[in-house]
This record gives structure tokens, sequence and C-alpha cells, in this order.
């Protein structure tokens, strides 16, 4: 157990809510289950309950309730003075049911299961609470205000936007003084063994300092996305949620379509990335070749990408500029009819507008990145799931956008995002590809538009 567990478990009997935030990897969720295990056995003989929900029921199916298993089997039962747990009649699946009460997992969108969570004794549990409502935490506080002897509480998760109840309970003291707010910087993980320096120094890298995803996974700091910034990070964390089911589901459904960005060939340089969709929503893992030779980059991927078409008949939407022309035109030569060039400078016609008909776009890129922002969102019908990635996180959250006085809209473009990022977007641009190329982009043709040179 690290110091800064340690201080808030030592808290738990003088402190009855304590909200927690901080980095990724700190051991938030193993410190709940440890606690979760504790109370049980501290006030099993009296009337208690320990309820425990998440953001997201699949936090508590595959985090939560798996680190309370974990934790049961280190407990030192002999100093405890009873037998372990019975696997059979009572640490079950997400419930610990002991002689007088019981642990459980519950759906935070669940208002009746909340009502019927009455005891002597309570210990609340809130992981991931950052996209936990308010309406929740005040039903909460409803269902506890009729008394008992004792309500211990404890909020925890990585910071999000500036906004919601987990943020209020951080930064309203004035209003929420009856909670004990404890940040756990980056230094304190670094020093606990919990976060590898040189990962946060990569992140820094990658993500940049001021961006918001490095301020709430690395920092541990509240931020939103840029206010001139494509995608929210909101937006991209829930469809990784998404993905996260997807993938818990063990069925893959039918491949529909697949982006390929070409990386320079060269050592020190971009990667080669293939992203494919399934069922026109379910983004896969990415697959990332390396290759160090352009001739041969050019003909090995012309080869991945003949036998993609050639096993699931589907289009192909690929990056024409620099060497992934050459595996454009190898394609072609074989008479590969369903590889698509995609040319992120091409004009788009006027008519090819946004969701509200205000805005036009600049080229295809900006098409390219709008209609991909619209596909995530949590309310459009069909909003698709993403892969867990840093990298990829970290470039659909970075690219900036502006809109004329002509309401055209323009994404900044890809050798500015080089300069600022010092790195491209080869892991995001394959997946945008895929996702709206079959809406946006041009089908298969024997040519191909080449910046300066025109139709080829």
């Amino acid at each position: 157990m690290t110091s800064y567990q340690a201080q808030i478990a030592g808290d738990f009997n003088v402190v009855d809510r304590q909200t927690v935030r901080g980095p990724r990897t700190l051991g938030k969720t193993g410190l709940a289950a440890i606690l979760i295990n504790l109370f049980g056995l501290l006030y099993d003989g009296e009337d208690w309950k320990a309820p425990t929900t998440a953001s997201h029921w699949r936090q508590l199916e595959k985090f939560l309730w798996p680190e309370v298993h974990k934790w049961a089997k280190r407990i030192k039962w002999d100093k405890v003075g009873r037998d372990p747990y019975d696997p059979r009649l009572e640490l079950q699946g997400r419930t610990l049911k002991l002689h007088t009460g019981q642990a459980f997992a519950m759906a935070s969108d669940n208002s009746e299961t909340m009502e019927g969570a009455h005891a002597d004794y309570i210990f609340i549990v809130f992981d991931e609470s950052k996209l936990i409502s308010a309406e929740t935490f005040d039903r909460m506080e409803g269902t506890i205000a009729g008394g008992g002897i004792m309500t211990k509480w404890l909020s925890i998760s990585t910071p999000g936007a500036p906004m919601g109840r987990f943020y209020e309970l951080h930064k309203r003291r004035d209003v929420f003084d009856n909670w004990r707010a404890v940040h756990v910087t980056r230094e304190d993980a670094i020093a606990a063994g919990r976060m590898d320096k040189e990962w946060a120094e990569r992140m820094f890298r990658q993500w940049g300092e001021q961006s918001a995803l490095y301020q709430n996974h690395v920092l541990g700091e509240f931020a939103a996305t840029d206010e001139d910034g494509i995608i929210p990070l909101a937006w991209v964390e829930l469809a990784m949620e998404r993905g996260d089911q997807w993938r818990d589901r063990g069925i893959m459904g039918e491949l529909t379509s697949v982006g390929v960005d070409m990386g320079t060939g060269t050592p020190g340089n971009d990667d080669s990335t293939i992203a494919k969709v399934y069922d026109n929503i379910h983004v896969a893992d990415l697959e990332v070749e390396k290759f160090y030779n352009p001739d041969t980059a050019m003909m090995q991927m012309a080869g991945k990408i003949k036998g993609i078409i050639d096993a699931y008949g589907v289009y192909v939407f690929l990056d024409t500029i620099g060497i992934g022309l050459g595996t454009y035109h190898r394609l072609i030569e074989q008479g590969i009819k369903k590889v698509v060039a995609f040319v992120a400078s091409r004009k788009v016609p006027p008519s090819l507008k946004d969701r509200t008909k205000q805005y036009k776009f600049a080229n295809l890129r900006a098409a390219a990145w709008w209609a991909f922002r619209e596909r995530l969102d949590p309310e459009s019908k069909g909003a698709i799931s993403l892969p867990r990635n840093d990298l990829l996180i970290g470039e659909l959250t970075a690219p900036k956008f502006v809109i004329k006085s002509d309401a055209v809209l323009q994404v900044e473009s890809k050798q500015d995002l080089r300069k600022r990022l010092g790195r491209s977007t080869d892991h995001a641009d394959p997946v945008i590809q895929a996702v709206v190329g079959p809406e946006i982009a041009r089908p298969a043709k024997t040519s191909v538009y080449v910046v300066g040179q025109g139709e080829l």
C-alpha cells in the first residue's frame, strides 16, 4: 500500500466523506476494494451495507469487484480471527454477503436499488465519479438522510472537465465542506512507484503540457478540451468505453471498411497504420506496421491491402500523400477496384455541409474530421466505438479548427500539427478515413489527385 493510500485508509475511521482525484495508475480502485473488505469485516455483527456504483457498469464488473476478490485473497485471516470468505455463500461475483450485512454493485441510474441502501452502518463507494451525475449523488444523499448510526462515503476518479458534482466536491469547498478532498499528484504517484516516470515524460511529449488529456491523466487536474479543438476528450473517452463493451461481447461482426495511413518508410519516422471498422461503428485495435525501406514498404502494404479486399470485399481508404501514392498505383495496376485514394487537400463540393447545414468545408480533411466528430457525438444515432490507445486519444483531441468569414470550416493541417506536436496523426487519420470514408470519399478511380500536379 502506498503512503497516500495508507493516509486515506488511516483516516477512514475519523473522516466520514473523502473524495480522491489523481492521475491514472495511482491505485484508486484498489484502495476502494481494500476499504470494502475492511468495512464488511469491521461491522459484521451490526446492521451494515456497502453499496458500490460507478459511471459505467463495466467499471464495477471488470475492475472494482475483481479488485475486491483480489484483496480478499491477501487478507491475513489469522489476524482477523475467522476463516476466509466462503466463495459459494459469501464472496460471489459482485456481492460480499456476510452474517449481518452485504456489499453489492448497483447501476448509477437505478434509483430503486439506491433507495434500498438503508442500514445502521453504511459505506458508499462511487468509483470513476467524474461521469456520475449530480442527480445520482443527490439521490444517494436523500436515501441516507433518514439517519443511521454512521455513514462513510468514498468518491474517487481520474478528473475530467471542470464540471459536474465530482468537480464541485474538489473545487467548491464553501459548499461541500463536509467532504475531505484529496489530490494525489503526479509526483506522489511516481514516488510511490505507481507511475513510471518515463511514461509521464513520454505523455508530456506526445500530448503537450496544456492538453486536457495530459492534465487529466498525468497531473490529475480538471481540464477541458480547448474551445477551438475539434473533438472533446470526453467524447473520445465515452467511445472507448463503448469499445470496451464491444470487445467484451467477443463478437466482431462484419468487416465493413478499412483505412490505411502509410508512413515514410524511414527509421524513426511515421508508422504505417491500418484501421478496421466492423458493422460500420466499431473500430478494432489498430494494426501498426514499421517499414524501413520506402520501396519495399509500398509493395508490402499493397499486398496487405489486396489480401483484405480479396478476403472481405470491402473498400479500403488509402492516404495517397507520400509513399501511399506508390501503393495506390500498384493496386490499380493489379485491377483492384475497391481501393479509394484519400487526399486530404482535395476540394469537396459546396453541397457537402455539416449536420446543421450551416458550414461548408475547406477540403476533404476538414469534411472528414468534422463528419467523424458528428459520428463520435454521444447523442448521435449509431455513435462509434474506439479502441483504447494513448496515441489515438492524443491525436484525436489535438487538432484545432477555425470557421472563416464565408462560413467555411477549416481544420489544422497535418503539417502544422506535426510542427506543434512533433509527430503526425498517423493513428487518427486511418480511423477517420475508415469511419467516414464511405460517406464522403469518392469511389475508387484509375487516377489519383496529387497536390500541385492535379489528376494522374
